[in-house]
């Protein structure tokens, strides 16, 4: 009876050390290609696209349709500055994204010597300047499409 209390006992202090050493099975092995993704997997993936551009409208759809057609032709530098540049975006405020709109539809037709000049300048500009810029460079409204959800 003793042994067999001894031998529980020394189980219970060791199993935790033998499993605090092993390591969940999803950290040990790297996921699958796609093409080594079950059915059940893949579809599991695509189902939030797939509503997406069920509820989107024929404009919608087709800005998605471009930008994706647009993401194969970008180098994978092109492709994390586009990331970072969307998750930039989304912590925006609205003040903030206006102003950044407000920035590039003005840069836009600018010459590059203008635009040069304006990104020198901006940084240097005070709060109330930039407001002032702003106020005398509206942007147009976002659509209704482009605002996040």
């Amino acid at each position: 009876m003793i042994r067999r209390l001894s031998f529980l006992l020394a189980l219970a202090l060791l199993a935790p050390a033998a499993f605090a050493q092993q390591k969940p099975a999803t950290q040990t092995a790297a996921p699958p290609a796609w093409e080594q993704l079950g059915t059940a997997d893949r579809e599991a993936l695509i189902a939030p696209l797939r509503d997406r551009w069920n509820n989107a409208s024929p404009e919608k759809r087709q800005r998605m349709l471009d930008h994706a057609r647009e993401w194969r032709t970008m180098t994978p530098e092109q492709r994390k500055a586009a990331r970072e540049g969307m998750r930039h975006w989304s912590h925006m405020d609205d003040r903030k994204r206006d102003e950044v709109r407000a920035l590039y539809e003005r840069t836009r037709g600018m010459d590059p010597e203008q635009r040069k000049a304006l990104r020198k300048q901006w940084p240097t500009m005070t709060p109330e300047q930039r407001k002032a810029w702003i106020d005398a460079h509206p942007p147009t409204p976002a659509p209704a499409s482009a605002k996040p959800e």
